[in-house]
């Protein structure tokens, strides 16, 4: 069976809706702290988990670069918490998403982060892994730290292909030039 192609699509707060949040600063809410030297970019997201004995972690994950197309074929997700990822690093990278049917991810669709966009997934929405394109990536995590189950996996039996447009990709370079060869 041939490969399914996802065309990713610039990240914007509208589109991710269903799926969470954006974190970014344009449109946030600001608020002067420290004796007028400092901005807070008040409330970008909030954190949602659950269950007995669970905590709110802060984590810096390691991830290696992918290739474009990118073959996507496998998603995870957390049924006890919402994650976020906000890239520390200077490169786009891609965020991938899926509905739920009948606790079986469905229907794809992935969208390019710039450089200065992170997300917050909520509880129980399919994603993929974290995926920096170009060159390694560190990443600020918050999520669910505690007892329970709070990771499901499946791998899809033929992959799906996820392709960026050079459109896409120089909308997201044009706001945030990087090196990309």
């Amino acid at each position: 069976m041939p490969q399914e192609i996802i065309a990713a699509q610039l990240l914007t707060a509208e589109a991710f809706q269903p799926f969470g949040d954006v974190i970014a600063l344009p449109g946030a809410e600001q608020i002067m702290i420290n004796r007028g030297h400092c901005v807070r970019h008040h409330a970008l997201s909030t954190v949602s988990f659950i269950g007995e004995g669970a905590t709110t972690g802060i984590s810096i994950f390691e991830a290696q670069p992918y290739a474009l197309p990118h073959s996507l074929d496998l998603v995870e997700r957390h049924p006890l918490g919402s994650q976020a990822f906000f890239p520390l690093g200077g490169q786009p990278w891609l965020v991938i998403v899926c509905s739920d049917e009948n606790n079986t991810p469905a229907g794809p669709q992935a969208f390019l982060a710039a450089a200065d966009q992170g997300v917050n997934i909520h509880r129980g929405v399919w994603h993929g892994v974290l995926t920096p394109l170009f060159e390694s990536a560190n990443f600020l995590v918050v999520d669910r730290i505690g007892p329970g189950n709070n990771l499901e996996e499946v791998t899809f039996a033929t992959p799906y292909q996820v392709e960026v447009s050079s459109d896409v990709l120089n909308a997201v370079a044009s706001a945030n030039p990087v090196e990309t060869s």
